[in-house]
């Protein structure tokens, strides 16, 4: 990203779209708003066999972080939507096929799965996603800073 005004669009996707991409999301949101970046970057969430909604016990963990995922649905996300995106993070569930020719950056977070886990376990996994998320904006507004 060498121009400023170039929007980056991001992506977080797995299977169902009811844990780990929308806790994803969700911190990205957050990442984007406190580092002033509303106009620079667009984050997308999707699954490629959405559940119907958001795991209870994903909802939960994340209110403890001040999130309210309660009124999120999961969507389905098209093969279209994730090649025309900058950075693609899947779960570790996904069995995405992209054409990444046209710059597609995608990297498998490989992240344990949060349905079924106890409370400390979702913890982890959230703990794990907020500094892969972290991390993932320290490099892309490294790369914008080129």
């Amino acid at each position: 990203m060498s121009d400023n005004s170039e929007t980056v669009r991001v992506a977080f996707v797995c299977v169902q779209n009811a844990g780990r991409s929308q806790m994803s999301a969700a911190f990205a949101e957050r990442e984007r708003e406190r580092r002033g970046l509303e106009d620079r970057i667009e984050i997308s969430t999707g699954g490629t066999h959405p559940a119907d909604h958001v795991h209870d016990v994903v909802v939960e963990v994340m209110s403890e972080e001040g999130f309210d995922l309660s009124d999120r649905v999961p969507r389905e996300i098209s093969t279209e939507e994730l090649e025309s995106c900058d950075y693609v993070a899947t779960m570790g569930c996904s069995t995405l096929q992209l054409d990444t020719s046209a710059g597609v950056d995608v990297r498998d977070w490989a992240l344990d799965d949060p349905d079924g886990r106890d409370l400390k376990g979702v913890r982890e996994i959230r703990a794990e996603i907020e500094d892969r998320v972290v991390a993932l904006f320290d490099e892309i507004e490294g790369a914008s800073d080129e």
